[in-house]
C-alpha cells in the first residue's frame, strides 16, 4: 500500500491600514529596493549577533553534529535496495546512494554512489539543492528527480537511470515549478505542474492532471481531470496494492479536505464515497484502509473521530457500507499525524499515549483483524521510517529528550525488533531531568508540556528556559533528541518546555480542530497557560523566558510578542506569517485558509484580533526579538518577517532580523549555514535570558 499526498497596526486603524499598507514593497521578493532593505538588516543584526562571546564556538560545534559520520543514515526501502541522501564536510550539497538491504539491516552498508550533487552543481553552475525522488517499482531503476535552486518547494524535475547512474537522454523533464507525478509504467507518468493559463490554483499549486507519454511534449499531453480554481490542489497518483495498480484523482477544497475518485482505463471517474475530510491511507490486499477526522455514519453503524477503518475496496465501490474497525481512539490514545504505514501483509499504526509512542501493527486474517502491540520502549518518540511493499520488513525510530536516536529494524510486521544503529551522546545528560506537567488554559482545559531541567537545577525562578511551540495543522509535538538544544543550552544551564497546545494533533483531530478559525485564540491562550505556569512552578521567570517557533509555530510567537509582551524576553520568530490580512494573497497562502479562515470575508473580525502584524503599538513595551526568515521561501512570503520589522522599526522597537538569501522554507540548505543559523538563535538567547 503506498500513498501521494498532494506538507496591522493599532487596534483604531486596523480598516484603513489593512487596505493601505506603506510596506507592500516588501512583497517584492527579489525587487532591488527590497533586496537592499534586506542587505542592510543583515548588516546590522549579524555585525551583533556573530560578536557575541558564544557565537563562534557554537556554530563550530553544531558544524561538528551535522557533518559526523556518527549519524544515522535514514533509509527508504526500494525493493532489494535501501537509497539515502547524505551530506557531510565533504559533501555539503550531499550524496545520492544506495546500499543492498540485507547489508544495511546487517550494519555493514557499503554504499554505491548514485549521484554526486555537488559535481552536479558544479558542472551546471546552478544551487542544486535536494528535495528527494520518485522511481519505478519493481525495479526502482528509472527516477525522478526533484531539484530546487536555493531551496525553493518549486523543483526541477529529470528523469534518471541509476543503473546507467546518468540522466536518461531525452527523458521526463520539467522547468521550475510546484510539480507533482506520479509513475504510470516506464514510458508514461501522470503529471501536475504550471501549463500556464489556468493550470494553478489560488494557492499555486496543480489544478489539472494530465497523461504525460514519454517522447511526447508536456503541452501536448492528455488531460484526465481538473479541480477547481479555489481548490487547494488537484491531481492524479497511480497507488498499489502488490501487484494491483489504483489510479487515485483528488481535488482538495481547502488543506484538510480531499474529494477522491478511481479512476478508469478508459478515463471513466467514479466517487470514492467517504468523508472529504478522512484520509484514504491506501488499499492493502484488498481492503480500503480510512483514517476518519470526523464521526461518520454511512449506514447503520457510527465510526468514530480519530478511528482506523477498512473493507472490501470492491464491495464499497459496489455500494456497501459495513466496515471492520482497526483502531478506534479511547482517552487519551491517538494516532500521530502520518502514523499509519503498512507492509505487504501488515498494517502498522504509530500512536499517542498522552503524547507518549506506541505502536500497533495489525493483520487481516480469515476476514478480520488481528491487533497486538510491537515492543518499544518507553516515555519516548517513535517515529515510522519506510516500509518494504514486497516484505515485511519496515524500519523505525526512537528517541527522548535525553536518549538519542535509535533506528531499529523490525521483521515479520514488528514481530520481532532490532537495534539498527544509534546516535552517539552530542551532549552529557548526567543530572538531567524530563517532566511532563499539565497547565490549565483559559477555559478550563488541561495542557501537557514536556520539560526538561539541567543538572543542578533548583526552582527558585533564575533558570533561562526557552519554551518551544506550534499548534496547528494537527502536528504533534513529541519528545525528541536535539544535539543542538542540548549542547547549545541544555548543557549550559538552560531548561527547555516543550507546549502540545490545541491546534495540534497530539490528542487526535479533535485537539486540532479545537483551535480552527474563529477559535485560535484557545491555542494562544494554551501557550500563554504554559508560559504562566513554568514562572510559578519557579522554573523560571519572565525575565528569563524565551520563546520559539517557525512557520504557523512563528504566527505563535507573533502572536506572543503582541498580546503578552510581559511574560517573556526573549522571542524568535522564525519564517513566519505575521500579516493575517493579506496571508491569503502571497505564495501558498490561500491553501492556509482552511485552518485560519479568509479574511476577504467576516472571518477578518476574529483574525484582526490576534494578527501580529496589525496588533503593534508604538507605546508597546516588547522585549527585543529576533525574526528570520529566507528569500527563497516560496511557501510562506519573506515579506511577512520583512514588513513586520520594518514597521517595529518605525515605531522605534528594537529588533534582530536575519534574512538568509537561500535555504527556502527549511531556512537552510546545507549544514553550514544551519550550523549558523542555530549559532545565530542561541547567541540571541542567551544574551536576551543570560546565564553561562
Amino acid at each position: 500500500m503506498t500513498r501521494l499526498l498532494p506538507g496591522l497596526l493599532l487596534f483604531c486603524g486596523a480598516a484603513a491600514f489593512a487596505g493601505d499598507d506603506p510596506y507592500l514593497w516588501l512583497e517584492d521578493v527579489e525587487g532591488e529596493k527590497a533586496l537592499s532593505w534586506v542587505e542592510k538588516q543583515n548588516e546590522t543584526s549579524l555585525g551583533y549577533l556573530e560578536a557575541l562571546p558564544h557565537f563562534a564556538a557554537l556554530r563550530e560545534r553544531n558544524l561538528e553534529i551535522y557533518d559526523s559520520d556518527e549519524r544515522i543514515a535514514s533509509p527508504t526501502l526500494r525493493g532489494s535496495y535501501v537509497h539515502n541522501f547524505w551530506r557531510d564536510a565533504n559533501n555539503k550539497r550531499g550524496l545520492w546512494r544506495r546500499a543492498t538491504l540485507d547489508n544495511y539491516a546487517a550494519g555493514k552498508s557499503s554504499w554505491e554512489i548514485i549521484l554526486d550533487l555537488d559535481e552536479l552543481a558544479e558542472q551546471e553552475g546552478e544551487d542544486w539543492v535536494w528535495k528527494g525522488s520518485s522511481c519505478l517499482r519493481p525495479e526502482y531503476r528509472h527516477c525522478l528527480l526533484r531539484l530546487s535552486r536555493g531551496g525553493a518547494d518549486a523543483v526541477v524535475v529529470r528523469e534518471f537511470d541509476v543503473e546507467k547512474g546518468a540522466f536518461v537522454e531525452d527523458g521526463f523533464y520539467l522547468a521550475e515549478a510546484k510539480t507533482q507525478l506520479s509513475w504510470i509504467d516506464e514510458d508514461s507518468v501522470y503529471v501536475g505542474t504550471d501549463f500556464g493559463e489556468g493550470s494553478l490554483t489560488d494557492s499555486g499549486y496543480a489544478r489539472t492532471a494530465r497523461i504525460w507519454e514519454r517522447g511526447v511534449p508536456v503541452q501536448e499531453a492528455r488531460e484526465v481531470f481538473a479541480g477547481e480554481q479555489a481548490d487547494v490542489a488537484a491531481g492524479v497518483y497511480r497507488t498499489w496494492d502488490q501487484d494491483t495498480p489504483y489510479d487515485i484523482a483528488y481535488r482538495s477544497p481547502s488543506f484538510f479536505t480531499a474529494e477522491s475518485y478511481l479512476l478508469d482505463d478508459d478515463g471513466k471517474l467514479m466517487r470514492i464515497g467517504i468523508p472529504e475530510d478522512a484520509d484514504l491511507q491506501g488499499v492493502m490486499n484488498g481492503q480500503m484502509i480510512v483514517e476518519l477526522k470526523s464521526d461518520w455514519k454511512p449506514a447503520d453503524t457510527t465510526y468514530s473521530q480519530g478511528s482506523v477503518i477498512s473493507m472490501d475496496f470492491a464491495r464499497f465501490m459496489e455500494g456497501a457500507r459495513d466496515f471492520d474497525v482497526l483502531f478506534a481512539p479511547s482517552g487519551t490514545v491517538a494516532i500521530k499525524r502520518g502514523g499509519v504505514m503498512s507492509t505487504r501483509d501488515y498494517v502498522i499504526l504509530n500512536l499517542l499515549d498522552n503524547v507518549v509512542g506506541r505502536m500497533m501493527r495489525f493483520s487481516y486474517i480469515d476476514g478480520e483483524w488481528r491487533g497486538e502491540d510491537i515492543e518499544a520502549e518507553a516515555l519516548g518518540s517513535i517515529n515510522l521510517v519506510t516500509a518494504a511493499e514486497d516484505s515485511n520488513v519496515f524500519f523505525f525510530s526512537y528517541e527522548g529528550f535525553l536518549r538519542p536516536d535509535t533506528l531499529y529494524v523490525a521483521n515479520d510486521g514488528g514481530a520481532t525488533i532490532e537495534p539498527l544503529k544509534s546516535l552517539p551522546d552530542f551532549f552529557d545528560t548526567t543530572g538531567m531531568t524530563v517532566e511532563q506537567h499539565f497547565a490549565t488554559s483559559k477555559d478550563g482545559v488541561k495542557v501537557p508540556y514536556f520539560l526538561v531541567l539541567p543538572d543542578g537545577h533548583e526552582a527558585n525562578g533564575e533558570t533561562p528556559t526557552l519554551l518551544y511551540g506550534y499548534g496547528g495543522f494537527e502536528v504533534s509535538l513529541t519528545p525528541s533528541y536535539s544535539a543542538t538544544v542540548g549542547h547549545s543550552w541544555l548543557a549550559r544551564g538552560g531548561a527547555y518546555a516543550l507546549a502540545n497546545i490545541r491546534g495540534g494533533g497530539e490528542y487526535g483531530p479533535a485537539w486540532h480542530q479545537a483551535a480552527l478559525k474563529e477559535n485560535r485564540q484557545r491555542a494562544y491562550d494554551d501557550f500563554i497557560a504554559v508560559g504562566e505556569d513554568l514562572v510559578k512552578r519557579g522554573i523560571t521567570s519572565s525575565e528569563q523566558l524565551g520563546i520559539r517557533g517557525g512557520s504557523n509555530g512563528g504566527l505563535l510567537t507573533g502572536v506572543m510578542l503582541t498580546q503578552r509582551p510581559d511574560l517573556w524576553n526573549a522571542v524568535v520568530v522564525q519564517v513566519p506569517l505575521l500579516d493575517m490580512k493579506r496571508f491569503n494573497t502571497m505564495l501558498a497562502g490561500a491553501s492556509w485558509m482552511g485552518e485560519y479562515g479568509n479574511p476577504d470575508t467576516d472571518d477578518w473580525n476574529f483574525i484582526k484580533e490576534y494578527s501580529p502584524y496589525h496588533n503593534l503599538k508604538k507605546d508597546g513595551n516588547y522585549p527585543k526579538p529576533f525574526f528570520t526568515t529566507s528569500t527563497r521561501d516560496d511557501r510562506v512570503h519573506p515579506a511577512h518577517a520583512r514588513k513586520m520589522v520594518a514597521r517595529m522599526s518605525e515605531m522605534g522597537h528594537d529588533l534582530l532580523y536575519f534574512e538568509n538569501t537561500v535555504g527556502g522554507h527549511a531556512g537552510a540548505s546545507d549544514n553550514t549555514q544551519a550550523a549558523r543559523n542555530e549559532a545565530l538563535i542561541y547567541s540571541y538567547l542567551w544574551d536576551q535570558l543570560g546565564g553561562k
